[in-house]
């Protein structure tokens, strides 16, 4: 079973707790364990990365742990892997083509 950790009742993102392909069911838990939710991973989505909770329309704002964390730069659909690909961050400024930077 896969789970992802929800901190605050107003985040739209959880953190998962180990690796999850595309299609497995993500149970969603909070700090003291009691399950919220399951959802299906829309992709694949590594440990101690986010997944998206509910779909977020662009410019919509990002929250983990009760904070603004960033905002969406295009739709976010429930299940998505949430990360620099989808989401501006509002506390690092990080480049959109990060990936492409040279080593």
């Amino acid at each position: 079973m896969k789970r992802a950790i929800m901190i605050d009742p107003e985040d739209t993102v959880a953190t998962l707790l180990s690796d999850a392909e595309t299609g497995e069911p993500v149970y969603i838990v909070t700090a003291d364990g009691k399950e919220t939710k399951a959802l299906k991973a829309r992709e694949p989505i590594s440990m101690g990365h986010k997944v998206a909770l509910m779909s977020l329309k662009k410019g919509e704002k990002v929250m983990k742990y009760g904070a603004v964390i960033g905002q969406a730069i295009r739709h976010i659909r429930e299940g998505d892997h949430v990360h620099v690909h989808n989401m501006k961050s509002l506390r690092l400024i990080i480049p959109l083509n990060a990936s492409r930077i040279p080593k």
